[in-house]
């Protein structure tokens, strides 16, 4: 049976990955494409309905984001957002102008008359709006259904063709039944019926990884972190023994983290695949002597990985497929899903290292986000401990370290990390901040213990609650916490007299400290 799609339009709105991940929410599944994909090919996909996101122009503007009308003529619902929904009006025949009065933030909506969009929704509601520009007059066959003090068309819809805009952004969490209002579209109004589920897509995946590798040999390279662990149990689940992965462990882990990967892949683990490891720490503070600058560490760590890799790769030999632990957010990141500028380049979307010898790549997680990611491995029996294991970095503790990186700054971050985490859970925390760890700063200052004067080093914590970690701000640790962290970094990690905690938000400052 063909997979039901709902398809999301990125007009460049910051917003496009949380629209698809709240699609998904309902059950049903979801891709991002750019505006400039061609009709016929979003026809070919035969999706049972379009979401047109968010952007930062004004739909009017000479170049701005734009579709054809046949996009609305295709007898697929179609669901605008914000720049989406004016965007609609303005390609349909109504008017769209600069708002008297500019919205931005909680707004209370209210609901003017009965639409399928807003069934069960509260009559006056609250919704997150961002937006200049406004509709002054719907487009001929229009109607509006909700409104607010200063937009008077907040929503509007012709129920005849199945086309509905909404000025605010129901994917965000301030919009308090914005996951309603989303279900009611893929749903009731595309008839969705929901069967996207993580337990049948392992089920599959795991079936289509057998059916294509065969007899075949896979190579994955496994850092330890959430994405490459549970690609490589699907592979390994899929294709055993005929898996091998290589776990480099550079000497920037997590305090324990390289004994807890090989305990869970090793010999005696529950996988019964080939794993080795590869103990390059020297090597690599070797690389990372006097080097301050974050970028060229970043490189170093990077450029590093892939020699130590290379010649693991060379003793294997050929391999039929060369395994990554892409996951979507890195597709639409690097410019291959959406429109939404090019945050960052990843070193496993689209570039193939020459070095391995195979024919072809797999990538089993390529159509998920983190979230879902986290289900998956929770279908395939991964431990919890692994599966909910905090983001990290791919230079690791490299850049947690501000300044050169040796290996007694590394015992110290890792020491401070470990006490911070082991708190963090006792209070029941770990579950509901976004992420927080431990860094080192590169400020020594003097200190007093036991009688004695010290100069040491200041540890900063850091806690950040983030929906799509594209921006974060400060989590509220209870005071007692914080105290009880304090208290132990200084008395048992050998090297620290100040603990610092970190209120800064993204922007400006990132969550990582280099």
């Amino acid at each position: 049976m063909e997979q039901e799609k709902v398809i999301v339009i990125d007009f460049g709105g910051q917003y496009n990955q949380l629209v698809a991940r709240r699609v998904r929410e309902c059950n049903v599944y979801c891709e991002i494409y750019s505006y400039k994909t061609d009709l016929g090919q979003i026809r070919s996909m035969r999706p049972k309905g379009i979401i047109l996101t968010g952007g930062p122009n004004s739909c009017y503007a000479e170049g701005a984001a734009t579709c054809e009308k046949e996009l609305f003529e295709m007898g697929i619902p179609v669901l605008g957002l914000c720049y989406g929904a004016q965007l609609m009006m303005h390609v349909l025949g109504g008017k769209v102008e600069k708002a008297p009065v500019r919205e931005y933030g909680k707004t209370e909506v209210k609901v003017e008359q009965d639409s399928p969009l807003f069934a069960d929704v509260s009559q006056n509601t609250i919704c997150w709006m961002s937006h200049f520009d406004y509709i002054s007059r719907p487009a001929p066959g229009f109607s509006v259904v909700a409104h607010t003090t200063d937009c008077p068309v907040a929503a509007a819809e012709n129920r005849e063709k199945n086309l509905y805009a909404i000025q605010f952004h129901p994917e965000v969490l301030h919009t308090l039944e914005g996951t309603k209002i989303l279900g009611n579209f893929v749903r009731t109004i595309c008839g969705c019926g929901g069967s996207w589920r993580m337990d049948s897509f392992v089920e599959n995946s795991i079936a289509e990884i057998r059916n294509k590798v065969g007899n075949g040999k896979a190579l994955c390279a496994l850092s330890g972190g959430v994405d490459s662990s549970v690609a490589a149990v699907m592979m390994a689940k899929a294709i055993g023994s005929q898996l091998t992965c290589v776990f480099v462990d550079h000497g920037l882990l997590r305090k324990r983290e390289g004994d807890e990967v090989e305990e869970v892949f090793g010999e005696n683990g529950p996988y019964q695949l080939n794993f080795i490891r590869v103990n390059a720490q020297e090597r690599f503070y070797r690389k990372l002597s006097g080097v301050t600058e974050p970028e060229q560490k970043r490189k170093i760590i990077g450029e590093e990985f892939i020699r130590v890799f290379e010649e693991e790769a060379k003793k294997i030999g050929a391999v039929d497929y060369l395994v990554q632990g892409t996951i979507y957010p890195d597709v639409v990141e690097s410019g291959l899903g959406g429109e939404s500028a090019v945050i960052k380049s990843h070193h496993n979307v689209g570039g193939l290292p020459e070095c391995v010898d195979f024919k072809e790549i797999i990538e089993p997680l390529r159509s998920l986000f983190k979230d879902e990611v986290r289900k998956a491995g929770l279908e395939l029996g991964i431990p919890e401990h692994l599966v909910f294991r905090q983001p990290f970095p791919g230079p690791g503790l490299g850049i947690r370290i501000i300044g050169e990186v040796n290996a007694e700054k590394v015992r110290i971050v890792q020491d401070a990390d470990a006490i911070y985490r082991e708190e963090i859970a006792k209070a029941g925390l770990d579950r509901t901040i976004g992420q927080y760890f431990a860094a080192l700063t590169n400020m020594r200052s003097v200190g007093v213990m036991g009688d004695e004067r010290t100069y040491d080093y200041a540890v900063a914590l850091r806690a950040v609650n983030t929906v799509d970690f594209m921006t974060a701000e400060s989590a509220e640790i209870p005071w007692e916490v914080l105290q009880t962290v304090m208290s132990r970094i200084i008395n048992e990690v050998r090297g620290v007299n100040r603990v610092f905690y970190d209120l800064t938000s993204k922007p400006p400052g990132t969550i990582e400290f280099e």
